[in-house]
């Protein structure tokens, strides 16, 4: 019995440690990265307690959160930079940063510096802007990429991009796609020359206004 009692707790650690990472997901791709940590413990059926043994700091619950996509994005930056077509690259990887920011707003919060603390993000951020703004001048060399694009277009676009998130979820990954392909054919040296970008199907957003988060006011 004295094996298999620290089998069972560890085995019970593990689990509540998933159901947490699940919940953080969830919580902070709907809500941002402003959402409690204590709403992430209530959806995962735990105590506060036993999330901060897991995660000591907000900081720590969001660097583990969002460890895939860290993943997802840092190899999206070197498959880009290694494309030998220099426009493709470029355009792939605006379109994959579109379509991690597009799953989840805690994501896009962090990337775009909104939480200051998880610093491995900071890292990740400034390692995709080196990658953009050497494609970039890759590809105005060729002659695709107009010659006025500097970094700070990028990030204007993804602040933009980031208000797709009022939207409702059915539609908002059908509008990122499209969002970012409407944006790089604005970013093209001569837009609607050949072989344009062809455009994902278009959302439905008509009657679909801005979403709501927490209970209405009685």
């Amino acid at each position: 019995m004295t094996g298999e009692l620290p089998r069972t707790a560890r085995s019970d650690a593990r689990d509540n440690r998933a159901r947490v990472l699940a919940a953080a997901r969830a919580v902070f791709g709907e809500r941002g990265l402003g959402a409690p940590v204590r709403e992430v413990a209530r959806r995962a059926g735990v105590g506060p307690a036993t999330l901060y043994r897991h995660f000591p700091a907000k900081a720590d619950l969001i660097t583990e959160t969002f460890a895939e996509q860290r993943r997802i994005c840092r190899a999206a930056v070197r498959d880009a930079l290694a494309d030998p077509d220099p426009w493709h690259g470029f355009r792939t990887l605006i379109e994959q940063v579109c379509e991690l920011h597009g799953h989840s707003l805690g994501f896009a919060d962090v990337f775009m510096a909104a939480f200051p603390e998880a610093m491995d993000f900071a890292a990740d951020r400034e390692q995709t802007l080196r990658a953009v703004t050497e494609l970039a001048r890759r590809s105005q060399r060729s002659g695709d990429l107009r010659p006025d694009f500097v970094i700070d277009d990028l990030i204007l676009m993804l602040m933009a991009h980031r208000g797709l998130h009022d939207t409702p979820r059915a539609a908002r990954v059908a509008a990122s796609r499209r969002f970012a392909a409407y944006v790089i054919e604005a970013f093209r040296a001569v837009p609607g020359t050949a072989a344009p970008v062809t455009l994902p199907p278009p959302p439905h957003l008509r009657g679909a206004g801005p979403q709501r988060t927490g209970k209405p006011k009685e």
